[in-house]
């Protein structure tokens, strides 16, 4: 079996498995999204859907988030990772979209990797949940997932992206949200479920590959 022939096996049993996937943040709008992915760099959806709530009743706006106060943002996000670096590049991106983009936030990749904090990941996140963009992003879930399974051998997320993207060329928004899901539940980082999933007949290793 070539590798093509693997990677069209793979895309269609994760298509059948998770119908119409989509991300565990909580948002409303692309505002909120946006801040949700920045805030989970490195960090769980879980903890920061508890979070979020009272970020957004304090800045429900792009406006509003670029006039807040860095020591009062900073303490509604301190149980966030990274939270200094975060609360600094969040105040930054509203104040970039308020003086750049009008007040709102960009739906291309170029202009959102404009923004403080926002790299080639979160950009690609944004779109592909908000717009349904065909467009692969590499967490460490998919990194982990596409390298157990063969998929990919580089190093870093974005040889990685390359690689899915090069192979599945479609359905991309999808398979990104369905590795997230199944690098999430099944094929963790530590005692991967290997009894119940899907893809077992695909899997190369166990090891739990990070990005370099």
């Amino acid at each position: 079996m070539t590798k093509q022939q693997k990677a069209t096996l793979i895309k269609q049993a994760l298509l059948e498995h998770f119908v119409a996937p989509k991300t565990e943040l909580k948002y409303n709008n692309i505002f909120e999204l946006l801040v949700c992915v920045m805030l989970s760099a490195q960090c769980t959806d879980k903890r920061v859907n508890i979070v979020t709530p009272s970020v957004f009743a304090k800045y429900p706006t792009v406006q509003k988030l670029a006039n807040a106060n860095l020591e009062e943002l900073k303490l509604l996000i301190h149980s966030i990772s990274f939270f200094n670096n975060k609360a600094h590049n969040l105040i930054l991106m509203a104040k970039q979209v308020m003086e750049r983009f009008n007040g709102v936030i960009p739906n291309n990749q170029e202009d959102l990797k404009s923004l403080a904090g926002v790299g080639q990941k979160t950009a690609n996140v944004v779109l592909i949940e908000y717009f349904e963009a065909n467009l692969m992003a590499v967490d460490t879930h998919v990194f982990r997932t596409s390298h157990r399974l063969g998929l990919s051998n580089a190093k870093t997320t974005l040889q990685t992206e390359l690689d899915l993207t090069k192979l599945f060329k479609t359905d991309l928004d999808k398979l990104h949200q369905a590795m997230v899901l199944f690098g999430r539940y099944t094929c963790k980082a530590i005692k991967p479920i290997c009894d119940q999933c899907f893809l077992h007949n695909f899997c190369k290793t166990k090891k739990n590959f990070k990005p370099s």
